[in-house]
């Protein structure tokens, strides 16, 4: 990378959204170090860092809180690995628990659909199924 960024080369470079990096400087998780003459937000090597590390980290589905709490503690060297492993595992496990009850829910939607006779008729049996009362989905 030579000198600093605009936003839409940021974007570019990055492969991201220009919105995203919008958001992201409008909630302070991100921000341009310098101005050009023009006014135009401009981008640093390390400003470009952030916000790949940032991106990286939502990919990972890390929520915007965590992401803040892993970029303050990186970019102040005030963490250990043990921390890091320690945030990643935890959230490892709530992945864990959404992948569990994705499987169920799918469970569920598989033994209404399996009633389904697939009919051209208006009597169908998942919509009756999903109207009955105090009847649980599993």
């Amino acid at each position: 990378m030579k000198g600093p960024l605009k936003r839409g080369a940021v974007a570019k470079l990055l492969d991201c959204n220009i919105e995203t990096i919008r958001y992201y400087e409008s909630i302070d998780l991100v921000a341009a170090s310098a101005r050009s003459d023009a006014g135009h937000r401009l981008f640093s090597q390390a400003d470009v860092e952030r916000l790949r590390f940032a991106l990286r980290l939502r990919q990972l589905g890390f929520a915007l809180a965590e992401v803040r709490e892993l970029l303050t503690m990186t970019e102040k060297q005030t963490f250990s690995c043990k921390q890091v492993a320690g945030i990643a595992e935890m959230h490892l496990s709530q992945i864990h628990r959404k992948v569990a009850d994705l499987r169920q829910l799918a469970a569920s939607l598989e033994e209404i659909t399996s009633q389904c006779q697939r009919t051209d008729t208006p009597d169908c049996a998942l919509v009756l199924s999903l109207k009955a009362p105090n009847k649980p989905l599993n």
